[in-house]
């Protein structure tokens, strides 16, 4: 350990020491003054909410961004690092939540992608130290396989093993668990924890703080770009974490309200649908939504979960199957069961449907970036205008309510929602979309990528909806919080039902194991199997197209 006031370069126990390092991006201050450091053979979790900077610390750390101004210290000596391939020379590298591979190349030819050699490459030699590598840190990987044939965790294992391969000793993974299944994330720690041993010296940034107290040995937590402190993970807890990064105290406990009258809104019959290749994304999918329930759905990345959402909104063709909304006439209590697969939203919603959609593409489907958000909400209205002239008023006097109810922080209601963080975005886009009172709420991963103060407000408003009545689809990355927050969850795997169980009575290692088995039938499976046969029959009420 490190005394008060000794000399940096005398020290051999810190691989990393940032001191005082400041980035800004014209008026917005990203980092001011933040002191990091990461010792020798340690697992070290940066937690902070949205816009506190960790990014951006460990793009500076990474060679993307360079420091206004401050010192960065690489096993106690003095370095600059003003590229990504400055920072391999010094042995860091960087593993991005987004994968940066080559689909049509091996895992192998991934890995020594970019580095020197001569104009013929020995297949053979590459593919053996590759596997060698993989070997000694527990990975398992086949290295002559293309990249557009793997898993999204074998993905995630080319990225480790390319900066590990370029001999890297210092790791930074961000967000590395976002999108594994729960064995595939054991998988991943027990490697962490093998590399650790190895001397190796590894940053996580994460949102998960189940994971940081699993997996690593002390947390520094950032706050609005400022450093608050570093602590031991075996002497703190959730509450004290959470606490630090926040600055007040926050219930970690998402509530799970019962809702005595559920009413049937949302029948999927048999619904499949192909992908851009022709293979099926959806194949033969069943299922009932009730009003005054959630209704989580879980799977690994690509088992259909963007194509379900999509087909039941009228955004996605399908070549099977049907999805009925039951519509209760008033004062006959007689349920009609319009057919909506196929029509579009316009259609949809003239048939008097009041259908919800927050896409997982905030920005790219959800919203429109350079747009304010009076301009935002509108794109939900503007059609019901009559003449040639928009009322903008009602749109400006709904954005600031949500701005009041919301917490939404923003300068105004003309700022450019692509300005906002991803949290305030999450919340316009959420906002807008309850505001039309749907009866049916689609949403897909709305928490993703936002730090846990937003992420508990959005489980919140989701609740507001189950209570009033609202059927609720959650798609959803995270399994402690689908199983914490749904009354019933869905597991997709290959875009097949794999089951439709009561999170209240299985496990979180049983539903990993239905994310990746089609053929694993919980004890729910055969009651749930009969309600979907009783929907085919479709003798419960009138259907209309």
């Amino acid at each position: 350990m490190m005394k008060e006031g000794e000399d940096l370069s005398a020290s051999n126990e810190l691989a990393i020491k940032m001191h005082r390092i400041t980035k800004t991006f014209g008026k917005v201050i990203a980092n001011k003054d933040v002191d990091l450091e990461l010792r020798e053979g340690e697992i070290l979790a940066l937690l902070g909410e949205n816009g506190s900077g960790k990014t951006t610390l460990m793009n500076m750390l990474s060679g993307i961004y360079f420091p206004d101004h401050g010192e960065i210290y690489v096993h106690g000596k003095p370095v600059t690092i003003r590229s990504p391939k400055n920072a391999f020379s010094l042995g860091i590298g960087m593993i991005h939540q987004h994968f940066r591979l080559v689909d049509v190349l091996t895992a192998a030819e991934n890995i020594v992608l970019g580095l020197d050699g001569g104009l013929t490459v020995n297949r053979k030699e590459i593919n053996r130290k590759v596997e060698e590598l993989a070997k000694r840190y527990g990975f398992d990987l086949d290295p002559s396989k293309k990249v557009y044939n793997m898993a999204v965790s074998e993905k995630q294992t080319v990225e480790i093993l390319k900066v590990l391969y370029r001999g890297a000793d210092i790791l930074i993974l961000d967000e590395p668990t976002a999108v594994l299944t729960p064995q595939e994330t054991e998988k991943l720690f027990a490697v962490l924890r093998n590399m650790k041993k190895d001397g190796k010296s590894i940053i996580i940034i994460t949102h998960k703080l189940n994971e940081v107290m699993a997996i690593s040995d002390r947390v520094a937590i950032l706050r609005k770009g400022e450093y608050i402190g570093v602590v031991n993970t075996a002497e703190t807890n959730q509450a004290q974490l959470t606490e630090m990064m926040v600055g007040r105290p926050i219930s970690l406990k998402i509530d799970r309200p019962e809702v005595e009258e559920k009413v049937e809104r949302l029948q999927v019959i048999g619904l499949t649908c192909l992908n851009g290749d022709g293979v099926k994304a959806l194949d033969d999918v069943s299922f009932t939504a009730y009003g005054g329930e959630i209704l989580g759905v879980a799977g690994i990345a690509g088992s259909g979960q963007k194509e379900l959402c999509e087909a039941i909104a009228g955004l996605y063709p399908s070549i099977g199957g049907s999805v009925l909304y039951s519509v209760e006439h008033e004062g006959t209590g007689t349920v009609v069961k319009e057919r909506i697969l196929g029509l579009k939203p316009d259609e949809i919603s003239k048939k008097g449907i009041a259908m919800a959609y927050v896409p997982e593409d905030r920005l790219g489907m959800g919203l429109v970036a350079g747009m304010d958000m009076t301009d935002n909400v509108m794109l939900r209205s503007y059609k019901d205008n009559k003449g040639i002239f928009v009322d903008r008023k009602k749109p400006r006097e709904l954005s600031e309510k949500l701005i009041e109810e919301l917490e939404i922080v923003t300068p105004g209601v003309e700022t450019p929602v692509g300005r906002l963080s991803g949290g305030n975005v999450q919340k316009v886009l959420l906002g807008r979309e309850i505001a039309c009172s749907p009866s049916v709420l689609i949403v897909a991963y709305p928490v993703r990528g936002l730090d846990i103060n937003s992420s508990y407000r959005i489980y919140d408003l989701l609740n507001e909806q189950k209570r009033k009545g609202v059927a609720v689809i959650f798609i959803g990355e995270d399994l402690d919080v689908l199983m914490e927050l749904s009354d019933r969850l869905m597991v997709l795997c290959g875009g097949k039902v794999s089951g439709i169980v009561d999170p209240k009575t299985v496990t979180k290692e049983e539903i990993g194991l239905m994310m990746i088995h089609v053929d694993h039938k919980p004890e729910d499976q055969g009651a749930a199997a009969g309600d979907e046969e009783e929907n085919r029959n479709e003798t419960d009420g009138e259907v209309r197209s």
